[in-house]
């Protein structure tokens, strides 16, 4: 006596619990893997956004000419871009209020590139949580679908005189 312990076969032949937990991980791996991509993906063009940033900041060329050349453009700012434009925005706004110290602006630059800062991290943290999830949980949930194998071949040990391995294999596998 002989047991088909094909992976097709024992996935075709488990109870529907199970087959529905394998069904479940296999989807939380797929929508995983897209974020990992998406991520990479997400995290080149920031990096090399930031370099270009970096790049024209430290030429030493006006910044006030770069904030106005970066606020003609219609397309959102990102990263650097943005926490510089926020910045120097709350900097031309706060140098037109008389009466304010140069500690209270820079104040209130920080405060504003804070906020920026927040933002695009927040952008870039984006599907992190979903990811942390399924990494602290899958395995638990695999051993959920094992533990209830598990539960079926001793129950259909219960049912026989001789038990062999071709009989608890499929359950436990």
């Amino acid at each position: 006596m002989s047991a088909d312990l094909s992976i097709i076969n024992l996935v075709l032949h488990a109870s529907v619990l199970v087959q529905l937990v394998m069904l479940l991980l296999l989807g939380l791996s797929v929508m995983s893997w897209f974020v990992i991509f998406r991520k990479r993906q997400i995290m080149i063009v920031a990096r090399t956004a930031a370099k270009q940033f970096e790049t024209r900041f430290w030429s030493g060329g006006d910044l006030a000419q770069f904030y106005k050349e970066l606020s003609a453009r219609s397309e959102r700012m990102r990263g650097m871009e943005g926490i510089f434009h926020a910045g120097f925005k709350e900097f031309v706004r706060l140098r037109q209020q008389p009466g304010l110290e140069t500690r209270d602006i820079r104040e209130g630059v920080q405060r504003a590139m804070r906020v920026a800062l927040n933002r695009e991290t927040e952008a870039l943290e984006h599907h992190l949580p979903f990811l942390a999830t399924v990494g602290s949980t899958s395995p638990y949930v695999g051993l959920f679908g094992t533990v209830w194998g598990i539960m079926n071949s001793f129950h259909a040990l219960g049912n026989v005189n001789q038990a062999t391995l071709a009989m608890v294999a499929p359950g436990i596998s």
